[in-house]
């Protein structure tokens, strides 16, 4: 990368991803005097319709159920913060472990992953859906706003964390557009320490916030959490700081501590495996055998248990399952609907389309539906199935 040379004046380990040695873009574009190619691809997906749309997914809570629960939006800015304070102490490139991390739920669907469950098994000709390579189609090719290209033209370093947010993949992807980067980089080998550190950042974030909304909406009290490791170690410590502390402030007391003893246990390992591999470059991260960000084992477990709990007590909790079975309805109804009747597409869909029950209409449709928001699909639902004056 050329331009100003104080783009450069930021402390970066040797193992991290350089901005002036990315692998590029697969649409050649001249360099930014101001910004580094990482910068520009946080900025690009800050900007981007389908991030604004985060705004309206679920979560866990519909955002209609109240003010205060997370969303898809919330959520990936929750694990902006945590992924750029790891990336500063480790010394990797916190911009693109960043836009990593604003990316990653870009493909999600409406009404989280009930909604993805339906699309999954109404989908299955077309291979189901996967709302990582949703995430994908978003940034290369369903965002079109810029003149010379579709998507946002990431950066390789950027696409390849998104790919894989959950580890390597075994082969490349069903995109056009990401042939290209499949031959330039290892798809199969470990991804650089930005992306793994933004992973981590998901899974603290959504289980410290999942238990954060779940006692907001009475589906457990916090006393509940005290047999619980991390959580119940938190709880304690709080109580014995702060004894007869008001319940709200004993809430957000427990869960900053859950957030701190995860961020910590995450430096602490990663520290270790670094000093054990001794990577010296990028190279060296993609060739280690295993990841080199990670929960210590002892941590790794209480997490596990975190999960287990919030599985049993929130995500199958009747409320959640009553809506749940409603939203894979929704969901389930515009597909088949949509299928069997894509001359019903809006402007801008119906021409992508190529007659009912095709594989081009299903991959219409899919890209439709899973861009909606939870109050556009409700909307859609109405417009398709409500008899009376339509709603617009």
């Amino acid at each position: 990368m050329q331009g100003n040379s104080r783009l450069r004046d930021v402390k970066r380990a040797a193992y991290a991803c350089h901005p002036e040695a990315s692998v590029g873009r697969l649409v050649a574009e001249p360099d930014s005097p101001f910004r580094t190619p990482f910068q520009r691809d946080r900025d690009r997906i800050l900007h981007s319709m389908a991030f604004r749309r985060l705004e309206y997914k679920t979560q866990v809570f519909t955002n209609f159920e109240g003010d205060h629960f997370r969303t898809r939006l919330t959520h990936s800015l929750e694990v902006a913060q945590i992924t750029r304070t790891l990336a500063r102490v480790l010394e990797v490139d916190e911009d693109l472990a960043e836009a990593v991390a604003l990316a990653h739920d870009l493909g999600h669907s409406p009404f989280g992953h009930a909604g993805e469950a339906a699309l999954d098994a109404e989908l299955q000709t077309i291979g189901g859906f996967d709302h990582n390579l949703q995430a994908l189609r978003v940034v290369t090719a369903l965002e079109r706003r810029y003149a010379a290209f579709d998507g946002l033209n990431l950066t390789g370093e950027t696409l390849e964390g998104v790919l894989k947010h959950n580890g390597p993949v075994a082969a490349p992807p069903p995109l056009p557009a990401l042939r290209d980067l499949a031959r330039r980089l290892d798809l199969a080998a470990q991804a650089p320490l930005e992306a793994q550190i933004a992973a981590l950042a998901d899974d603290i974030a959504y289980c410290a916030h999942d238990l954060d909304d779940g006692l907001r909406a009475g589906l457990f009290a916090l006393d509940e959490l005290a047999p619980l490791p991390v959580a119940g170690t938190a709880l304690a410590e709080v109580d014995a700081a702060h004894p007869q502390l008001e319940p709200p402030r004993r809430q957000h007391e427990t869960i900053r501590r859950v957030i701190d003893a995860m961020v910590t246990d995450v430096v602490a390992e990663t520290r270790a495996r670094l000093a054990a591999t001794a990577p010296r470059s990028v190279a060296d991260v993609r060739r280690a055998g295993r990841p080199l960000a990670a929960f210590a084992p002892a941590m790794a477990e209480g997490v596990d248990a975190l999960r287990a709990f919030l599985r049993e007590r929130m995500y199958r909790h009747y409320k959640v399952n009553r809506m749940t079975l409603k939203a894979r309805g929704i969901v389930r109804e515009l597909v088949q609907t949509l299928l069997a009747a894509p001359d019903c597409l809006p402007d801008g869909w119906r021409e992508l389309a190529d007659g009912p029950q095709t594989r081009r209409t299903a991959e219409t449709v899919r890209d439709y539906i899973a861009g909606m928001t939870d109050r556009y699909a409700l909307d859609e639902h109405d417009r398709l199935f409500r008899l009376g004056p339509q709603r617009r």
